[in-house]
């Protein structure tokens, strides 16, 4: 059997056959196999929380809501015809619910897992003990790693903020993709470069796992419309949510979409914000899935099938291996400070077509529809469409933070915040070695998107030319105190300062000026 623990460090021991030591699963640790539920005892008490007043600091999807309400509901139901007694309280504040769980149990002590968001364990905490209860947290197992085995990996590591050797020490520790030598398979340990091919005109992305839409889940969709504020498409929801489901979609993906993953990995088309992508972080950040599981299951389809290639299985392990536990780890060591992050002092506020979605950037207006129709885009059209245009323009890093975490399904606080504000503002410098920026040179590299936009992408200046263009060349120059010394960033510098000698700077200066009169009056 799986186990569905970290694989990399050792989890905590303890037990819950004190009949008045109680799970608590909160909304994003839905895992029946994981941590103090699995630890209980059949026909045990179990307690669920369902808090309503986070629903209304946001306009949150109405997807995301929707996902995590529907997902609480059916586990919650699944535990109860598997035999255990659910206490599940809905409640306006997670303190009116836990004084409700321990009015009607008051000699309860609650064990829950850690959730990763910054001092989320102290919050509750001092819940519990503000209504009298008590609580006793433990390691979060719905990782591969644990947060002791970092540390003491990182204690010794001048590097350890950095990606690449974090996925490695990942890899030797948890014996994934290695040959009996210890060596990687392939002898490479990141095929990144494998991963950045456009797909010829006629091929077809492989079909997406939609699960049908209960009727649960329907009720619960129309109360989130009735209920709270929220923003985004209200019709074709398509995320899993039961462990059924969620099983169902890793096991779609390994079978139809894995082998088409690796060498499109990074490439945009304008009708298909799909393309091959796992489309499992949703589920994984609910718990459904651990991501250890996506790991064996892709390791496993790489070495029985001749059609997966290793461009593909390791592409897709880096996301759950490599990547998604190295944010935990970045988030944890870089709080607060992360959160508020600005280092290029970057403070413009996010324009309005981000959530309109109303400009003529092709790139831009398409990857925001695609976020306002299902709460999802892949992580390209993130990091360099959304966040690249964001930091170009200079948006205040936090701002554009709380818009990633309100309108993304598999958005929360913890992996947002390292994502946006460090990698995709370069906020911090705590990971990032420069800015991932790019002129739109790189979206029509990418893309099909510059094919049918209003603007042009070969043009830096004049009507019509691509603001991607000016806004790069303008964002080196303001910020070239901060980035000239950068050794990465030193050709670039120089394209700059061919520029000003040709006196070029000057219309570009110029073009941003217009494009920034044009936001400001609903014209970009």
């Amino acid at each position: 059997m799986t186990q569905l623990r970290p694989v990399v460090g050792t989890p905590d021991e303890y037990d819950l056959d004190d009949s008045n030591r109680v799970p608590w699963i909160l909304g994003t640790h839905l895992h029946p196999e994981v941590g103090p539920l699995d630890r209980a005892p059949s026909e045990s008490r179990v307690c669920m929380v369902e808090s309503h007043g986070f629903a209304r600091r946001k306009p949150y999807h109405h997807h995301k809501l929707t996902l995590v309400f529907a997902a609480m509901r059916r586990v919650r139901d699944e535990l109860r015809e598997a035999g255990y007694e659910v206490e599940y309280v809905q409640a306006e504040t997670f303190q009116e619910g836990l004084a409700t769980y321990f009015d009607r149990h008051p000699d309860d002590t609650l064990v829950a897992m850690r959730s990763p968001s910054h001092r989320s364990g102290d919050r509750f905490a001092d819940l519990v003990d503000a209504v009298g209860g008590d609580l006793e947290l433990v390691g979060n197992e719905l990782f591969c790693s644990t947060r002791a085995a970092f540390d003491e990996w990182a204690d010794g590591e001048t590097d350890a903020f950095r990606h690449e050797g974090f996925y490695r020490w990942m890899r030797r520790e948890s014996g994934v993709l290695l040959r009996e030598d210890g060596t990687p398979v392939g002898g490479e340990w990141n095929l990144d470069e494998d991963n950045r091919e456009f797909p010829p005109d006629d091929w077809e992305a492989p079909p997406v796992y939609e699960p049908e839409l209960g009727d649960l889940t329907a009720e619960v969709s129309e109360w989130v419309a009735a209920e709270f504020d929220t923003w985004g498409s209200t019709e074709d929801f398509a995320w899993p949510v039961t462990r059924e489901e969620a099983l169902a979609a890793l096991d779609h993906f390994v079978a139809e979409r894995l082998p088409e993953f690796g060498p499109y990995q990074d490439a945009m088309r304008a009708d298909d914000p799909a393309m091959a992508h796992a489309l499992l972080s949703p589920a994984v950040n609910l718990g459904l899935l651990h991501p250890w599981e996506a790991v064996i299951a892709i390791e496993d389809a790489y070495r029985s099938r001749d059609d997966v290639p290793l461009n593909s299985a390791e592409g897709a392990i880096r996301q759950f291996l490599g990547w998604r536990e190295f944010m935990r780890h970045v988030y944890r060591h870089a709080m607060p400070d992360l959160a508020e992050a600005s280092q290029l002092g970057a403070d413009r506020p996010l324009p309005e077509f981000f959530w309109s979605g109303e400009t003529d950037m092709a790139c831009v207006g398409g990857s925001v529809g695609d976020v306002y129709d299902r709460g999802y885009s892949h992580h390209i059209q993130r990091l360099m469409v959304l966040s690249n245009f964001a930091t170009l323009w200079g948006v205040d890093p936090a701002e554009l933070n709380e818009w990633f975490h309100a309108t993304y399904v598999d958005a929360y606080h913890w992996v947002t915040t390292p994502n946006v504000v460090e990698m995709g503002s370069y906020g911090s410098g705590v990971f990032a070695t420069k800015p991932y920026v790019a002129s739109a040179n790189y979206v029509d590299r990418m893309s099909d998107y510059c094919g049918d936009c209003a603007y042009d992408p070969d043009r830096s200046t004049g009507k019509g030319a691509c603001p991607f263009n000016a806004l790069y060349w303008d964002f080196l120059a303001r910020n070239e105190d901060d980035l000239r010394s950068n050794h990465r960033m030193g050709l670039l510098y120089g394209h700059v300062d061919d520029k000003r000698d040709d006196c070029e700077m000057d219309e570009i200066y110029q073009r941003v000026s217009e494009l920034r009169t044009m936001e400001r009056e609903g014209e970009l």
